[in-house]
């Protein structure tokens, strides 16, 4: 084991400290990688907080991990110490069960291993990116390319895939109206994806107040849902709506603004339940749904993607000194659009 500078969170209601973490010798299949910078994710709040369930204190958060490898295992060939890489959500799964053979580790049937907060294989519980260093097996890292910064690359390990994945799934491109809710880390990031993509993109946001960074992003309309008219203007416009935010919504009334056989797709996580009338489904054949990440592979074109069509986050850099602070502006929607902690000054 060896010991690596870290940020972690001592209880659910304490300011997240600088200390130490273990990480594993490396083994065959291990990449140890320097991490260079981390995102911070809405979810590293609810799961520090306990929002989600029991925690194993202290935690060290952070999916949205880039940086380089320093090491290799002896038998990986994949990767080469110099290589720019990224780890997600993801370090680990049974990869036997058919949800894993089909590419899809994240709804591994035997459960998958989370980046934190998980148990892994041999038994210890994973510790996140806040850290300067961590030890991936090699099949769960993620190529960047050379066309992203590393920075700006970070938040695509998570937030990028998260929206990725059912823009990709429900066919937005030409000829497809897609709506997204919400203009934060995750929706920002949809707009840039459905654009490049081809589709028609609107805006579904509580007020105006970002509606020229909405349209900078490659938004084609942008919306206030605290106008009352909008839900009735807008009935029945879009084949998809991306439902991005972490806080209770009426789903009956986004839903009718879906299209007969249309979808509505849920990726923000509340910490409360969400309701629906069932006949917002029915009237339309209308589909709602949920989605989380994507797999590796699906990651990887992803992360090919953003390199092709020169996409990153748009992103606030902060040192660690910053980091509770960045917590509580996530919680009051001041960030535009991702923070990103600069790892050399943990």
């Amino acid at each position: 084991m060896s010991t690596v500078a870290a940020l972690a969170a001592p209880s659910a209601t304490e300011p997240l400290i600088r200390t130490t973490v273990e990480r594993r010798e490396l083994g065959p299949h291990d990449v140890l990688i320097e991490i260079k910078y981390a995102g911070i994710c809405h979810s590293d709040i609810h799961a520090v907080r306990g929002d989600w369930g029991p925690v194993p204190y202290p935690l060290t958060p952070g999916h949205e991990i880039a940086g380089i490898v320093a090491a290799v295992g002896s038998e990986v060939t994949t990767r080469a110490v110099g290589d720019r890489v990224g780890v997600g959500c993801l370090v680990n799964s049974c990869r036997e069960c058919e949800q894993c053979l089909a590419g899809q580790e994240q709804d591994c049937l035997n459960g998958n291993v989370g980046t934190y907060a998980s148990v892994d294989r041999d038994g210890t519980v994973t510790q996140g990116g806040y850290s300067t260093h961590v030890v991936v097996n090699d099949a769960f890292t993620l190529n960047i390319p050379d066309g992203i910064g590393l920075d700006v690359a970070a938040p695509l390990l998570c937030a990028g895939i998260t929206t990725y994945a059912p823009l990709r799934r429900w066919g937005a491109g030409p000829g497809k109206k897609v709506a997204v809710v919400g203009l934060g880390g995750l929706g920002h990031m949809a707009v840039k994806l459905a654009h490049a993509m081809g589709a028609e993109v609107t805006v579904l946001s509580q007020s105006l107040k970002k509606q020229e960074d909405g349209l900078r992003l490659g938004a084609d309309h942008y919306y206030a849902t605290s106008d009352e008219n909008t839900f009735t203007d807008l009935r029945k416009s879009f084949d998809l709506v991306l439902n991005t935010v972490s806080a209770k919504i009426s789903l009956d009334d986004y839903l009718r603004l879906v299209k007969p056989h249309g979808a509505m797709v849920c990726v923000g996580a509340p910490a409360e339940p969400l309701e629906v009338g069932v006949f917002s489904l029915i009237s339309g054949a209308r589909t709602l749904a949920g989605s989380n990440i994507g797999g590796i592979r699906e990651t990887q074109e992803m992360l090919d993607f953003c390199a092709e069509h020169g996409i990153g986050a748009d992103i606030e850099l902060i040192t660690a000194d910053q980091v509770n602070e960045a917590y509580e502006r996530v919680l009051a929607s001041d960030v535009r659009y991702r923070f990103v902690i600069d790892v050399a000054t943990i």
